[in-house]
């Protein structure tokens, strides 16, 4: 039996407005998934999460495997009771920190043989080992293991990664003990080439996943490849199945993938961004650090209700970046999830209520996503 469930409640030409049922409670989607690599998303409790309506968290196999270990994790409780976090749980595989290590790194049948730079030591990252991580973890939802390759690659580089992925997938299929407590989702690859996109779509909706993610993308191409590849995929994919985009994007990105039939999503672009003082708004994207903030008594955002808005002007917030003040990178970070993922939320309404909502969403999200010089 699966650990996941998906409905589908509306939907609005290819956009999908459902809900994912999982172990740890439901996920209305479309829905964003704040990045917690390390079991933590970088200055947020738990309960912050909770008060932005926050529903799901992503954390990273690779990062839990080197520290602390997934087996002292799961003699914790595991993760879920380790970070104080009730609600769902998906866990990246790794595969793309692992094979980001280029030079660290050495990819074989077998899996990844790689050295980590935290501790220097050698670790051998193969499906089956990715799978006993993050059924160790205890998390709602798994991604198969693999094989990330550069942008551009060659057909035939790519045509032979994509075999070895559905191999290890295979390999992470056949290592399962805890399929009830834990999904595992299958990952689509095949890079730009859109045959080589629909042949593995279709190959992976064959064996009947729990879920299905596109990966590959968000790696430095276009936005119009990224977005034409997802339109590959997409509709290939089952129906009653949740489908993930990885590692995307900015607002608008996410707003014309959910037009392509995406359900979930996750970045870090939120708390990074944060972190280097720019601020996404209904109104447009800003830079905290603009001088043309430092008397200025609004809201980053006047229509947004998060802590941050409600309670510290722009010029507050400037202040507290310049100094370099925890305080401010904490109180981005809030805003710019909250954006994210009342953008979830308004979408989901806008697919039910029909095409003009939909529309005045896209609109949004352009401007949301424009460069902080184009704010007014």
């Amino acid at each position: 039996m699966s650990a996941l469930s998906y409905t589908l409640e509306a939907a609005c030409g290819a956009a999908r407005a459902g809900t994912l049922q999982t172990p740890h409670g439901p996920i209305p989607t479309p829905a964003f998934m704040p990045v917690g690599t390390y079991g933590t998303v970088k200055g947020m409790t738990p309960e912050e999460l909770r008060s932005i309506d926050g529903h799901v968290v992503l954390a990273n196999t690779m990062h839990l495997w080197v520290r602390p270990g997934d087996e002292t994790i799961r003699d914790l409780g595991g993760l879920h009771r380790f970070m104080g976090w009730s609600g769902p749980i998906l866990t990246d595989s790794g595969g793309y920190q692992v094979f980001s290590l280029k030079e660290l790194a050495k990819v074989t049948e077998e899996g990844v043989r790689f050295r980590t730079p935290k501790d220097g030591q050698y670790r051998m990252l193969s499906p089956e080992v990715c799978v006993r991580i993050q059924e160790n973890l205890g998390v709602d939802m798994a991604m198969a293991f693999d094989e990330c390759i550069e942008w551009p690659a060659g057909r035939d580089r790519v045509a032979a990664s994509t075999q070895r992925t559905t191999r290890w997938l295979k390999r992470c299929l056949a290592a399962r003990q805890q399929p009830e407590r834990t999904a595992l989702l299958g990952i689509v690859q095949g890079g730009f080439f859109p045959d080589l996109r629909a042949e593995h779509a279709d190959e992976l909706a064959a064996l009947d996943l729990d879920g299905y993610a596109i990966g590959g993308l968000s790696v430095g191409e276009p936005t119009d490849e990224l977005l034409g590849m997802v339109e590959v995929v997409a509709p290939r994919l089952p129906a009653h199945k949740v489908r993930y985009l990885m590692g995307v994007g900015y607002p608008i990105d996410l707003v014309e993938a959910v037009r392509r039939g995406v359900d979930l999503f996750d970045c870090v672009l939120p708390t990074r961004n944060a972190r280097n003082g720019q601020v996404f708004t209904s109104l447009g994207r800003m830079s905290i650090k603009h001088a043309r903030f430092k008397d200025d008594p609004a809201p980053l955002d006047p229509g947004c209700s998060c802590y941050t808005c409600r309670h510290f002007s722009r010029a507050y917030l400037r202040h507290l970046y310049l100094s370099d003040e925890l305080l401010g990178h904490r109180l981005l970070t809030l805003h710019n999830l909250a954006y994210y993922l009342g953008l979830m939320r308004r979408l989901r309404a806008a697919i039910i209520d029909g095409p003009d909502a939909l529309a005045a969403m896209q609109a949004e999200a352009v401007r949301a996503s424009l460069p902080p010089g184009a704010y007014s």
